[in-house]
């Protein structure tokens, strides 16, 4: 299991641009939002789920977006997609309640979880997630972000959002 210290490690020695802010920690989008002005970029909401096969998922979107469950799980060709508990998170990335990022991908040594990012970050100079825990912040290009997963996990794929509401 790697944990914040090893990630920005990793992040260093692949030379990506990032900025890493420590706070207070935060459970809900509705917290980090105490940290607007302080921190530039897109704001995110991590959903770690599973479905009735135990196939497990995490989904990325933009914190402000709301996601229809029903809709992603055609897109996702999933049935019956719920939160996964607590102790998946655990077991699977190494993270506690409130820590759920993308980084936590790579602690999916067994490569478990598929990824969906919502395509929307793309559009964004850099884009925030917890590294790990959540009492930091790392800011990173969405295409850094990216390659990370990409070379430490495996595909990334994408949620275009505005067509799922459709």
């Amino acid at each position: 299991m790697i944990f914040k210290d090893e990630l920005i490690k990793i992040l260093d020695d692949h030379g990506f641009e990032y900025f890493l802010k420590e706070h207070e920690p935060l459970f809900t989008v509705e917290d980090s939002k105490a940290l607007r002005g302080q921190i530039e970029g897109a704001h995110s909401k991590n959903l770690f789920l599973k479905d009735a096969k135990e196939n497990f998922f995490l989904i990325s979107i933009e914190e402000s977006t709301s996601i229809d469950l029903k809709k992603t799980m055609q897109h996702i060709q999933s049935k019956k997609l719920s939160f996964a508990k607590p102790e998946y998170l655990k077991n699977i990335l190494g993270i506690e309640p409130g820590s759920v990022s993308p980084f936590a991908l790579l602690n999916d040594v067994k490569k478990q979880v598929k990824f969906y990012l919502d395509r929307s970050f793309l559009e964004s100079e850099s884009v925030n997630f917890h590294p790990l825990i959540n009492t930091a912040t790392v800011n990173i290009s969405p295409q850094n972000l990216v390659k990370l997963i990409e070379k430490y996990h495996n595909t990334v794929n994408y949620l275009d959002l505005e067509n799922l509401k459709r």
